[in-house]
């Protein structure tokens, strides 16, 4: 049987060699970089890379991209001493790899300057028992998108700001009819948990592993939630789903209100036949209160390759390349003269300030080693129950 760490190694040459981002030269230093992403994604991110390449010829960048279960493969990759010297990584995962990755705090973020350049939560997103372990390309939240032709066509005013929980829910009651839903309802924690928050509750405390799933506020705010679909019938079942997306029922005029980030407005720009923009998520007891995730780059502890490293890093987050990663309309910037300019804020959506605003109010959730086991066993169990 065939070596699992040569079999191992035989596919990622593989795939390196598939990403056509490999220069030979006896006299460039190799670094490898994993990250996942969409085929648009990718054209925007490989140009950058070359440009990288020509401004540091002495560096040459082995691209790894795996756009499905990409942590799964990551974590074969560091099993096997195959780690990448710069990984693309997000906050739910940071606590599981933050021993493995260099901490930031005194090299790339040991300028003060350098951290006011970014919102403070995808850095603290990002960090993990004090240390920051990776410098923020997005800040991913939560709003409502709506589809404004509905609204006109019944006549009920467009959402405004500091709308409350209880006028979503009547908005959505007058915007379902035998053919549309007023608001999209999906079974998984992730989108229970602006409802939970916003009614005092969460999934984890801050010291990392009292669960909080049982307390009366995050019971409130998830009985809410899930009687958006099974009492007030204003939002699809699962069954009633069946094999579309939520994204697609939205397009398709079969729900008004869709709660979803910001990676869904490339897909509205290019398909939508309505009008639509988006909205801050309503107002519960505790406020209007979001999870602030985010995803960024971070460098492998044991690169041999750290200076080099450091440098693809500065220049992947620079603001000339973040701007570009912006204009797809995909990402919400960290950086936040990025977001605060029009490359962000023009063109649809008409709101995309409310993006930005959502993030003062927003909470950095407590995430462990655990987490993606715990929300995994809620999503079995926790819908279960009417």
């Amino acid at each position: 049987m065939m070596n699992f760490r040569l079999f191992f190694s035989i596919i990622l040459c593989s795939v390196l060699f598939l990403t056509g981002c490999v220069r030979k030269s006896s006299n460039v230093e190799t670094i490898k970089f994993s990250t996942w992403g969409s085929a648009s994604e990718m054209a925007v991110l490989k140009p950058i890379i070359a440009d990288f390449e020509k401004q540091n010829p002495r560096v040459n960048v082995e691209l790894l991209h795996i756009p499905q279960d990409y942590f799964q493969k990551l974590h074969l990759l560091f099993a096997s001493n195959l780690a990448p010297d710069v990984v693309f990584i997000n906050d739910l995962n940071l606590p599981i790899y933050a021993s493995r990755l260099e901490p930031l705090n005194n090299s790339l973020f040991k300028n003060t300057k350098t951290r006011r350049q970014y919102f403070k939560e995808p850095i603290e997103t990002l960090s993990y028992k004090g240390q920051i372990y990776a410098v923020p390309r997005d800040v991913s939240n939560l709003v409502i998108y709506y589809n404004k032709d509905l609204f006109d066509k019944y006549r009920i005013p467009y959402p405004k700001k500091n709308w409350t929980i209880n006028k979503f829910l009547n908005t959505a009651q007058k915007l379902t009819t035998k053919t549309t839903f007023g608001a999209s309802y999906e079974e998984d924690i992730y989108y229970a948990l602006p409802y939970i928050l916003s009614y005092g509750g969460g999934i984890l405390d801050k010291d990392l592993e009292t669960e909080l799933i049982n307390t009366p506020n995050s019971q409130a705010g998830l009985n809410f939630y899930k009687n958006l679909a099974n009492k007030y019938k204003v939002a699809p079942k699962k069954s009633q789903v069946g094999s579309q997306t939520i994204g697609q029922m939205f397009l398709d005029g079969s729900i008004a209100m869709h709660l979803s980030g910001r990676w869904m407005t490339p897909k509205y720009r290019e398909s939508a036949k309505f009008r639509w923009d988006v909205a801050q998520f309503p107002r519960g007891p505790k406020g209007s209160i979001v999870q602030a995730d985010a995803s960024g780059w971070a460098i492998y502890k044991n690169t041999k390759h750290k200076d080099a490293s450091i440098k693809f890093v500065q220049f992947l987050s620079s603001k000339s390349n973040i701007e570009k990663m912006t204009k797809s309309g995909l990402i919400v910037p960290a950086r936040i003269d990025v977001a605060e300019s029009e490359t962000f804020l023009s063109g649809q959506p008409q709101s995309s300030q409310v993006f930005i605003d959502e993030i003062k109010t927003s909470k950095s959730t407590p995430i462990s080693t655990n987490y993606n086991r715990i929300t995994d066993r809620l999503n079995d169990t926790v819908f279960l129950m009417k």
